[in-house]
């Protein structure tokens, strides 16, 4: 996508570990229509409109083992003020293999950006993939542009088979989320049967076209745990500079969690932000550990090899 150089300030990191102050605040007129358009529902919190795309309608398992939709199969669009009456829109669609071309060609006839395509997990049926995608303009154009793709993935999602009921639900919620908080050193929220974590990057600023590029925007760090205390399993997403990367891999080897993908999301940036996308097996509080090794290496100068 055709970026003007961010401002980008990086700094010592502060307060990464506590609680997000997402806060709520008075829908917008231009975005309760951006809803309507693409008719989805969303919320608008720190001056970010987020739009729902999940993906309730896949059964997806992992080695055999079935996950639920909030533990990585969420996709989403967000959109931000930035300069000159034009927002920016980001997003990250969740696709299996043979709708990923299709929707790619609605987004680019439609004027909008594909940043980004990538795995987040191995041993995964059906194989799922996760588009990025990135705009610019008024609000309703954006809708209308990006509606052309979540109106085709809503047809696909149509097109299966009805789950059994739970199944895209999984098992209830049985990990101690206040005990992977407290060894993760941040809050999370539960969705269902799913503990999520999201930590924010607040030394790394991002700014496109005077829009801030924040968490709700895509830059952050998060860790989805299901399944049982005893019995959990972990996936997650490490936002990292680039010096960070090798430092974060040798934290997530040494705890036993696999590494399933490392790229970026967004284009023309600078520094260049990495993702890298990992999961895991065993006992909740362990990979809670193992998470937290990584986050904890976030911030601080690389390692000597």
């Amino acid at each position: 996508m055709s970026w003007s150089k961010p401002l980008i300030v990086a700094s010592a990191v502060l307060g990464l570990l506590v609680p997000a102050a997402a806060t709520a605040q008075e829908m917008p007129a231009e975005y309760a229509a951006v809803l309507t358009t693409l008719g989805k529902r969303g919320d608008f919190k720190d001056g970010v409109l987020k739009v729902n795309v999940p993906r309730n309608d896949l059964r997806v398992t992992i080695g055999g083992r079935l996950a639920p939709t909030p533990f990585g199969f969420g996709g989403w669009i967000a959109l931000t003020h930035g300069d000159g009456g034009k927002d920016v829109m980001m997003g990250d669609l969740v696709l299996t293999d043979d709708e990923v071309n299709p929707v790619m060609s609605a987004l680019l006839e439609n004027g909008l950006d594909v940043t980004a395509l990538h795995n987040h997990f191995f041993r995964e049926q059906p194989r799922i993939f996760y588009m990025h995608v990135h705009g610019m303009g008024t609000p309703a154009e954006l809708a209308n542009h990006v509606k052309p793709a979540i109106d085709l993935i809503d047809r696909f999602a149509s097109g299966h088979p009805a789950a059994p009921a739970g199944a895209s639900s999984g098992p209830a919620a049985t990990v101690n989320g206040a005990a992977l908080a407290k060894i993760v050193g941040h809050v999370g929220e539960q969705s269902g049967p799913v503990y999520k974590i999201t930590m924010e990057r607040p030394d790394i600023r991002l700014r496109e076209h005077g829009a801030a590029i924040n968490s709700r925007m895509g830059l952050n760090t998060w860790a989805a745990f299901a399944g049982t205390d005893d019995d959990a399993m972990v996936a997650g997403d490490v936002a990292m500079l680039e010096r960070e990367v090798t430092s974060v891999l040798k934290a997530l080897r040494a705890n036993g969690i696999e590494v399933v993908a490392i790229h970026h999301h967004m284009t023309g940036v600078e520094p260049m932000v990495i993702f890298l996308h990992y999961y895991g097996t065993g006992p909740a509080a362990k990979l809670a550990q193992g998470v937290r090794s990584a986050v904890d290496v976030l911030g601080k100068p690389p390692a000597s090899h």
